[in-house]
């Protein structure tokens, strides 16, 4: 170790590089011994189900300009997703988020996103590493330690974002949903039905909520009964208001009270639940305001106010 230390850059470099292509070597041979076949494996082919469903009616696989390559990282790739899954959030949970961040994605394509993110962390890591190394002349664990850093920012950098998606997608919901409730409560005192004020809504308005209505109309033309369609707008969405609205719908559906005054109620209880939450947020962001006021104009002004006296006493001392 003693020795290493006392080595030049342009050594030191060489020791990075030499123990960078020694893992990855090592790391071909782990992934050779991991994919030989086993039996299971093999007969796998001759127990799986045929699918009884036409190709005819199959959606379109989309298919990459480079198929030689993606038939080559394929295996990394459900190796590296496979390890992800281990690491990450629940996939349930992840199904979850994906689904109130209104992204039609899997949760096998999510997780090759992160494996991406990390894949970009990890060569930032390493770029920065070399240049540490080459540079500073930091010793190579630090350099290590940096590229196991970045990589992880990469995995969890996705799922944060994820998470801001989910929590903006909520907000829109939530500003949009008084427009909406508005708008049905007139197509419903127009002599629109439910399922009628519901579709007109979903046709001439454009947004998250809009979206979220549209699915809630196709599920119930395919068959489903309007209340629980409701239902399902409520568990996508994830928004306790949403599912409070979604509720009242349903109520007044099935009980025939007026669906206009409830319509109307509820996008009142929204303003006004924004209005608090509003009040809220200024209260908090006032808190938050006197640390800056308190820990340093305050003290610059005491020091700017009593200084000229200090001075005189000074001079007349």
């Amino acid at each position: 170790m003693s020795a290493l230390l006392g080595t030049d850059p342009s050594t030191a470099v060489g020791a990075v590089a030499g123990g960078v292509g020694g893992l990855g070597l090592w790391l071909v041979y782990w992934h050779l011994m991991s994919r030989r076949p086993r039996l299971d494996d093999r007969l796998a082919p001759y127990l799986r189900l045929s699918p009884s469903t036409s190709k005819l009616l199959r959606s379109p696989v989309a298919r990459s300009p480079f198929p030689t390559l993606e038939r080559l990282i394929a295996p990394v790739m459900h190796d590296a997703v496979s390890l992800v899954e281990r690491l990450g959030s629940p996939s349930a949970d992840l199904e979850r988020r994906l689904a109130r961040a209104g992204r039609r994605a899997t949760v096998e394509e999510f997780r090759a996103e992160q494996v991406v993110w990390t894949v970009l962390g990890i060569t930032c890591g390493l770029a920065l590493a070399l240049l540490l190394v080459a540079g500073r002349g930091t010793h190579p664990i630090a350099a290590a330690v940096v590229v196991m850093a970045a990589g992880l920012t990469g995995l969890v950098g996705r799922d944060q974002l994820l998470s801001r998606q989910v929590r903006l997608r909520e907000e829109r919901l939530q500003a949009e949903l008084p427009t909406i409730a508005e708008l049905l409560a007139l197509a419903v005192g127009a002599g629109e039905g439910a399922l009628g004020a519901l579709e007109r809504v979903a046709r001439t308005t454009h947004g998250a909520l809009a979206d979220e209505i549209r699915q809630t109309v196709a599920d119930a033309r395919s068959g489903v009964p309007l209340t629980h369609a409701l239902e399902r707008l409520a568990d996508r969405t994830g928004l306790v208001v949403l599912a409070r609205f979604a509720e009242a719908i349903a109520v007044a559906i099935e009980r025939g009270t007026p669906l206009a005054d409830v319509l109307r109620a509820q996008a009142e209880d929204v303003r006004e639940a924004g209005r608090r939450e509003l009040m809220e947020s200024g209260g908090r962001k006032e808190l938050a305001m006197m640390v800056p006021v308190v820990f340093l104009i305050l003290p610059v002004t005491v020091v700017f106010a009593v200084f000229p006296g200090l001075s005189v006493l000074r001079l007349d001392l």
